[in-house]
């Protein structure tokens, strides 16, 4: 699965993240411990958000808990793949968004009640037996049990409860009119069969080598698209983490220690694999589904299959494939399947279980307990760990000295030398330009863009080490000579003929279209060919992703007709509507209230990101970005492979 993820990381990013329910704090993700921040960190503020304050121990501890969430799923999670997915930045993200929402209640004078505070808590599954709560002794002694503060984890669903309410507040407001939901049922249901072909700039090959005289050519005539940006010089010394690891000795006590402070880091997570029996209401009454539900338990209690009445009866996605729900995919079910999952043994089968939408059946096929690893097995583990641990802070002690040399010397040349430390020059650097080996996320250079002329930075902090540095020229935004920006205007030529060249063969295409059909016309051409069942708006289509024009075409094209040539951002496509599929006022009427819903919440949803970006404008932020990579460092490097 992981390696899945990571083929398709770009599309993951948003899907994991942007949904409201990430505002609020789970119920053991701050409040159960989890880890210290290293040295005097643990008191200092990493971000500011109006004139609140985010603490580098809460940024700290909500990175750590967001990892070892991942990693109960993913037990190949390493440092690549979190920063692929740039997880860090998310979780920055979701605590400047909490602590916006937080503003807005106290500005709205929005409050959590005592008795909503004690509903919350009854509500929490780890509260209950038998579904009812436990008892306030029970529930003091559970927290007691995960090092939890009563006081403060209360205080922490007051926040909850605060966020929550906000948010219905902040889009209590979003109505949609009878004509608008009309028009997005439209929008939403009626669909289009389509065929397209297409020609890309990316299968496209133009061999010629460009004369001077038309780079220089082309280069007027686009001349104000190539402009040089501001650009820096620093001098710098870096310390690399990895050229001392190797020399950092370790006691076995050590070790030790290390592996029993951090037991839950060493386990291997519970594996749950669920098959489901699903009967949807459709138009029956609940009891009469019940009764079918009912008669299939008393089926596969004498003895029947319950992977083919799963394939018989189940009427969800996974019923063809027996009603396997696997180790993952039923952690998305309803909370009342989630529960009964909880009390069955192995090899055990539930009793119909009641849904919204219909009736269920459960067996959990497979259930192993967390296990604890063996110290011995996850020795390299903890010794590439703490290695790196006493690496950092040996290049974190050498920056800090260099650094107070080099204030009191007002020169971090002359402090190298002192101290027998090789000095580097950057060369001009674009903010977020990468240094090859030791900065490829461009953290240094994003640093010096904040230094004023001549100053001596504080300790740059990037996965690879540490880094001081001090500013030594500054050259001001300007446009570009040709000379300099040759081999941009040279790559801007080539697509320019590539776009033209596929511009002129989707033309040839639409000509000889009606003696040949755009089968024939793709295999000739050697084009793309595909079609599209049932194509509906903003949906995305192959190479040629988002189109406005096409969504337009599919609706409003004669059928059977062949479009004019429509761009899109890698070439030109051809489309052809073959048929189409329109919704009624009577389809309208049978679905609006459901359709509603749908639409309201997407309204609201777009209502509050928007909300959200204004308030962070109004109230604006800060971010000390050095202590947030080197928190992300020490929190990231945990995760490391052993090689």
């Amino acid at each position: 699965m992981l390696k899945s993820m990571r083929q398709n990381v770009k599309s993951l990013a948003p899907i994991l993240w942007f949904v409201i329910a990430a505002f609020i704090v789970s119920i053991f993700a701050i409040w159960g411990g989890g880890g210290e921040l290293g040295g005097n960190r643990a008191s200092k503020t990493l971000a500011t958000v109006g004139r609140e304050k985010i603490s580098a121990s809460l940024y700290y501890q909500t990175l750590q808990q967001q990892l070892e969430n991942m990693r109960e799923q993913f037990s190949e999670l390493d440092t690549q793949f979190i920063q692929q997915l740039n997880i860090p930045q998310q979780v920055l993200e979701q605590l400047i968004q909490q602590t916006l929402l937080l503003q807005a209640s106290k500005e709205l004078r929005i409050e959590a009640t005592n008795e909503e505070v004690a509903e919350k808590i009854r509500s929490y599954p780890v509260f209950q037996k038998d579904g009812r709560f436990i008892g306030f002794e029970e529930y003091k002694n559970i927290l007691e049990w995960n090092r939890i503060n009563l006081s403060e984890f209360e205080e922490g669903l007051k926040r909850d409860i605060r966020i929550e309410k906000v948010v219905k507040v902040i889009t209590s407001g979003v109505t949609i009119s009878p004509d608008d939901l009309w028009e997005a049922y439209k929008h939403s249901n009626e669909t289009a069969k389509l065929e397209y072909i297409v020609s890309e700039t990316t299968k496209i090959e133009i061999e010629e080598e460009f004369t001077p005289e038309e780079l220089k050519t082309f280069y007027e005539g686009q001349k104000e698209e190539y402009k040089i940006p501001e650009r820096r010089e620093v001098d710098y010394v870096f310390f690399v983490t990895d050229d001392v690891k190797a020399e950092m000795e370790l006691a076995e006590s050590e070790i030790a220690r290390y592996y029993q402070d951090n037991l839950t880091q060493f386990q291997d997570p519970e594996k749950v694999k669920v098959s489901r029996i699903f009967l949807p209401l459709d138009d029956k009454e609940m009891d009469a589904v019940k009764t079918e539900a009912q008669g299939i338990l008393d089926r596969i209690n004498n003895g029947e299959d319950f992977v083919s009445l799963a394939q018989i009866f189940s009427k969800d996605d996974k019923g063809i494939d027996g009603g396997d729900w696997g180790l993952f995919d039923w952690r998305s079910l309803p909370a009342p399947e989630q529960d009964e999952i909880a009390g069955l043994a192995a090899g055990a089968v539930s009793s119909p279980i009641e849904l919204t939408d219909g009736v269920s059946i459960l067996k959990v096929t497979q259930k192993e307990p967390t296990k604890q690893q063996p110290m011995e097995d996850v020795t390299e583990r903890i010794t590439s760990i703490l290695r790196d641990e006493k690496a950092r802070d040996f290049v974190d002690g050498k920056a800090a000295r260099l650094e107070k040399a080099a204030r009191k010397e007002k020169s971090l040349n002359l402090a190298a030398q002192k101290l027998g430390l090789q000095i580097q020059s950057s060369g001009l650097l674009k903010e977020g330009d990468s240094i090859e080996d030791i900065d490829p996320s461009g953290s240094i250079s994003f640093s010096i863009f904040q230094l004023e002329e001549d100053a001596i930075s504080t300790p740059i902090f990037t996965y690879r080490g540490v880094g001081i540095a001090q500013l030594k020229k500054v050259e001001a935004p300007r446009p570009a000579e040709f000379e300099e920006v040759e081999e941009e205007v040279n790559d801007g030529l080539i697509e320019n003929r590539k776009t033209a060249k596929a511009l002129e063969t989707i033309k040839q295409v639409r000509a000889e279209f009606g003696r040949k059909d755009f089968v024939k016309l793709s295999e000739d051409f050697d084009l793309e060919y595909k079609t599209i069942e049932e194509h509906k708006r903003n949906q995305y289509i192959g190479v040629i992703g988002n189109n406005a024009d096409i969504d337009n075409l599919a609706f409003s094209l004669p059928l059977e007709q062949v479009s004019e040539p429509v761009a899109f951002d890698n070439g030109y496509t051809l489309v052809r509507v073959l048929d189409r599929k329109t919704v009624t006022k009577e389809n309208f009427e049978a679905n609006k209230d459901a359709e509603r819903e749908i639409i309201l919440e997407a309204e609201k949803n777009k209502f509050f990101s928007s909300y959200l970006t204004k308030m962070r404008e109004k109230k604006g932020f800060n971010i000390k970005y050095d202590l947030f990579f080197q928190i992300n460092t020490e929190v990231i490097s945990k995760y490391a492979k052993t090689p």
